[in-house]
């Protein structure tokens, strides 16, 4: 499979008619013959080849227009624009199309180009402002655990079989997602989850899409700016276009905004609350009673050296659930995992042994080192993502809340001083270390934030080399002592002075447990 990153500029090997690929879309031909073959669908010019189309798409930097010119030279064989006066630049021998959105013809021309491999999977799509890498990892989990072959594109990456690829953008661009559609479905798989963001339903780069599910999780303000949405109205909007795209929609009717997202939409519903949720009215009538599926009672459970929480459900399942994510969002992450899974026509005994055992690479991740601590890791790096971590870890009462961090280099200073300040504030010890310095030093990028620890009087100590900090908390951790590695995640580097080094928390913690049990500790 071709890196997901970028466009390959090879997506098929054999040519197709134009005609086979625009045959569900509008558009005028201004010159030539639909006729025409065509090797593969080009976005970005420098792909440019020969039988190729270019498609002439118009981004908030750069005008595909421009590169006109460069696509007829390089031999592309038909050209899509948006400006039918560019076409008089455009010589005979070349197949032009005019279209009204040129980002929406790519999306459609992709699918065809590859067979419609959308239509090959069951699609699964998850919108919200917070939740949704958790909570796609969550269901791919459960999918799998039921022996349903699952793939994944999303924050941390595309998961095709059992590779993981890491991609530039939470919802790629059209062309690249039914490529991987297409290798998924050559891997085998059934199902197919991703996260719908706002900007990729705004691009389209899921228009034509028609998706199984479609999921709602919360709404808050954020994405908001003059590259992304020009008002929270918009975002709201552009998270609504989901419900005009797919069969089954799933809603979290304790959010406030869930009406608003719902306005316009096409599909059947399917609604799951939280007993005394945030808005206690499931629909006009104060129907909470009638969501398909509600939580109760909820508790906090730690066990083993791990966290989590258990709590009970009824409507379309009626039982006991217990999952070993903390934190109160894991309920509600828990109940779209239940309903997603459910609907699929996936058993409940297969549902509740799934989210038993699901565990989120770096989203508050825990590694169960010892049953008198706790160690967790979560990719948590800027002031907003740590205070909710942070208040979460909270709620099970630690002896000491312990953070270890450092901040970004090449970054800005004002996310540094956040960062301590809120440490400093929830936390009883900050172990200040190296996260990615890129180009600059650890000991300044530490000294910013110190401003912010001086700022809410928070306790902390510098220890420059990260699983030297680690070692220090897990040789020093007394019982009920909850150690929090912030800022990596997910992620298996550290990038110092221009280079990647390999660096795994996962592994340092196992090889710091070596250590300790043969006495080098």
């Amino acid at each position: 499979m071709p890196g997901v990153c970028g466009q390959s500029g090879h997506g098929k090997e054999e040519e197709m008619k134009l005609e086979q690929l625009c045959r569900e879309l509008e558009y005028v031909c201004l010159k030539g013959s639909l006729q025409t073959e065509v090797r593969d669908i080009i976005y970005d010019s420098r792909k440019l080849a020969k039988e190729t189309m270019f498609v002439c798409m118009v981004g908030a930097v750069t005008d595909g227009h421009r590169y006109i010119p460069d696509a007829v030279e390089k031999g592309a064989s038909v050209i899509v624009l948006e400006r039918e006066e560019e076409a008089a630049r455009i010589p005979e021998t070349v197949t032009v199309l005019k279209v009204a959105s040129a980002r929406y013809a790519l999306a459609l021309m992709s699918a065809a180009l590859f067979g419609y491999p959308d239509r090959k999977l069951i699609t699964i799509g998850l919108t919200g402002t917070k939740g949704k890498t958790t909570t796609t990892y969550m269901i791919k989990s459960v999918l799998e655990m039921a022996g349903k072959k699952t793939g994944l594109i999303g924050t941390i990456g595309v998961a095709v079989g059992d590779r993981l690829i890491p991609s530039k953008n939470t919802t790629p661009e059209s062309y690249e997602i039914h490529r991987m559609f297409a290798a998924m479905v050559e891997e085998g798989c059934e199902y197919v989850v991703m996260e719908v963001s706002s900007q990729g339903l705004k691009l389209d780069r899921t228009a034509g899409i028609v998706f199984d599910y479609g999921v709602f999780t919360n709404l808050s303000p954020d994405h908001i700016g003059p590259t992304e949405h020009d008002s929270f109205e918009e975002y709201l909007e552009c998270k609504s276009l989901l419900f005009r795209q797919c069969r089954t929609g799933i809603v979290n009717v304790d959010d406030e905004h869930w009406r608003e997202v719902l306005k316009g939409h096409t599909c059947q519903l399917r609604t799951f609350s939280v007993e005394n949720g945030a808005d206690s009215s499931a629909a006009e009538g104060n129907e909470t009673a009638d969501v398909d599926l509600l939580a109760y009672d909820i508790g906090f459970i730690r066990e083993d050296g791990r966290l989590g929480m258990r709590f009970y459900v009824r409507g379309c399942m009626d039982c006991a659930v217990k999952v070993h994510i903390p934190g109160r969002f894991s309920v509600y992450n828990s109940m779209v995992t239940m309903l997603v899974c459910h609907l699929a026509g996936i058993s409940g005994e297969a549902i509740l042994a799934g989210l038993a055992k699901v565990q989120v690479k770096g989203r508050v991740e825990m590694l169960p080192v010892s049953k008198d601590y706790y160690l967790i890791i979560d990719y948590a790096h800027n002031e907003v993502s740590t205070r909710s971590v942070l208040n979460t870890l909270l709620e099970y009462h630690p002896k000491r809340l312990i953070c270890v961090y450092g901040g970004g280099g090449d970054r800005s200073k004002l996310r540094r001083y956040d960062m301590g300040e809120v440490t400093g504030e929830l936390a009883d010890l900050c172990v200040l270390t190296c996260d990615n310095p890129r180009s600059e030093e650890i000991r300044d990028i530490n000294r910013d934030i110190r401003v912010g620890l001086a700022k809410s009087g928070g306790t902390f100590i510098e220890i420059d080399d990260r699983k030297e900090a680690i070692a220090h908390c897990m040789v020093n951790a007394p019982p009920g002592d909850m150690i929090v590695l912030l800022g990596k995640g997910h992620e298996d580097y550290q990038e110092i002075k221009g280079v990647k080094y390999h660096f795994d928390e996962r592994e340092a913690v196992a090889e710091i447990l070596d250590e300790i049990r043969e006495g080098k500790r």
